[in-house]
């Protein structure tokens, strides 16, 4: 696993990939997993014509976009504050989700008898509780907010038909959302092929 949280941002570079323009994806175009509404948020004009469009976000380099991640997903929303083992997966759904990553773990921290708002912030108390649940589950909280993030992704397919592609291949297997999200759990708490598809079998 990476170490500093310059090595977490190099690694969500990776996993995103270059630009993307799906119409089934709500957060519209991205490139290296910024979306043009992030660009246009921090002030993107890449290529200097007085606007922020397609354009800019396709200029968009791999050092831009890990700046962009370290700058406005981690530092920015102080999730260097939280218990160093569940970081880099807080980070990466920060990428992925926004407050809705943090929102979470809030959610989880709550299941634990944390009496928290669910507002995506993280404030001294959530930086309170995340402390106390991790010293009370050194081995535990990590996979537990991994699970819940997957958990969050099977929702939101449930919910929306359009986005089932994200957490299912079309040979049945577990699609990215899934697999990102498992990247942060324990190999034993990952689900096998055929949890997997029995959690799906649903969607047909």
């Amino acid at each position: 696993m990476p170490t500093t949280v310059e090595e977490i941002a190099d690694g969500i570079v990776a996993r995103e990939g270059g630009f993307v323009n799906d119409p089934d994806d709500p957060g519209g175009a991205t490139n290296r997993g910024v979306t043009l509404a992030t660009l246009r948020r921090i002030g993107g004009d890449l290529d200097g014509d007085g606007d922020v469009d397609l354009a800019d976000l396709r200029r968009l380099s791999r050092s831009q976009a890990r700046d962009i991640f370290l700058q406005h997903y981690y530092h920015a929303p102080r999730l260097g504050d939280l218990p160093e083992e569940i970081r880099a997966s807080v980070f990466d759904m920060s990428v992925n989700a926004g407050a809705n990553a943090v929102k979470i773990l809030q959610r989880l921290l709550n299941d634990m008898g944390h009496g928290l708002q669910v507002d995506g912030i993280v404030g001294p108390r959530t930086i309170a509780a995340a402390a106390l649940a991790q010293a009370a589950a050194p081995r535990h909280l990590a996979d537990a907010y991994g699970i819940a993030r997957r958990n969050y992704y099977y929702a939101l397919a449930d919910a929306r038909p359009a986005s089932r592609k994200y957490a299912r291949r079309r040979d049945g297997g577990k699609g990215g959302w899934i697999l990102r999200a498992e990247e942060f759990i324990s190999p034993r708490y990952r689900l096998t092929e055929g949890e997997h598809r029995a959690r799906v079998a649903a969607w047909d």
